[in-house]
């Protein structure tokens, strides 16, 4: 076993701040977007890469810069320099399944070195959930003091949460939305993954009908303004804006853009009401690990997804 430290980051933002602010080691930034499109149980492998090129080429026109990528991740191939690996990862549902992989890509690759959590979400004095690069230094640095020891149980767990969410029953993910773990903040991020399936009344998702109730609730003026409320009020998803714009156009059925304003129509009052259910005017592509997302409904009733028939 080495001295040095790894540090394994959610994005380059935070990897710059932390190298800003003198943090010791080394870096690998791991910044997909897993909690959108289909992925495989085993990580680092060309079926792996091929579908996530595939799936944001398809959904959001991005191309993956992938030498860079498979460069980033060769740092865990010289593991035997490292003394601990450090997870730098936030409470939010974006975060939590990436963190699942980068856990699981570790065990796939037999790395047996002491891990630790950063995780921020709640901060003594602040009334937001906060993202770890907009912690002043010194709490982001009290953060990094209090990382939490991952322990064997922890790693088996998320084990088992990446292979349920590269399967076909998401459903399983319940009996673990009450088991305690040192992960603070998962119990949340699984139930609103299970609620931004399609609501079995409405075939909203929660977020999509969040969005509804803050058109009527706030004057919004464009689309941009309604994003800008969507990212900061969005609660445990820490979904991107590209993701945010996408879902934005999604729902233009059940709003009018007026002059320097956006309205519900008679539809979004329908489904704020849930006075209908809006699933064939809604169709989606959509894959969540190994499910397909219209092939089922959650419901609030049952506490859990229904396959549609």
């Amino acid at each position: 076993m080495g001295f040095g430290i790894l540090h394994i980051t959610n994005g380059n933002n935070l990897t710059d701040y932390l190298n800003e602010l003198g943090i010791e080691g080394d870096f690998l930034t791991w910044q997909e977007m897993l909690c959108e499109g289909p992925t495989t149980e085993e990580i680092e492998t060309e079926e792996f890469f091929n579908l996530r090129k595939e799936f944001l080429s398809e959904f959001y026109d991005i191309e993956i810069a992938e030498a860079e990528l498979r460069s980033e991740l060769d740092i865990l191939n010289h593991t035997d320099q490292f003394e601990e690996i450090i997870l730098w990862f936030e409470y939010d549902l974006f975060c939590h399944i990436n963190l699942m992989a980068i856990i699981n890509l570790l065990k796939q690759k037999k790395i047996d070195i002491p891990l630790y959590l950063v995780c921020s979400g709640r901060v003594k004095g602040e009334k937001e959930l906060k993202a770890l690069a907009d912690l002043k230094p010194d709490q982001l640095r009290k953060e990094y003091e209090n990382k939490i020891k991952l322990s064997e149980e922890d790693i088996e767990l998320m084990g088992s949460l990446w292979r349920i969410y590269c399967g076909q029953d998401h459903n399983l993910f319940k009996p673990f939305i009450v088991q305690k773990s040192s992960f603070p903040y998962l119990s949340n991020c699984l139930k609103a993954h299970l609620e931004r399936f399609p609501d079995s009344k409405t075939g909203l998702s929660t977020l999509e009908t969040h969005t509804l109730h803050m058109i009527t609730d706030q004057n919004i003026t464009s689309k941009r303004h309604l994003l800008g409320y969507i990212l900061n009020f969005q609660g445990y998803y820490g979904f991107t804006d590209l993701q945010i714009e996408r879902m934005i156009d999604r729902l233009g059925i059940f709003y009018i853009e007026e002059e320097n304003r956006i309205v519900l129509n008679r539809k979004g009052y329908d489904a704020i009401a849930q006075l209908a259910n809006f699933s064939s005017e809604l169709p989606s592509k959509m894959i969540y690990g190994g499910v397909k997302k219209n092939d089922f409904q959650f419901s609030k009733i049952k506490n859990k997804l229904i396959k549609k028939s």
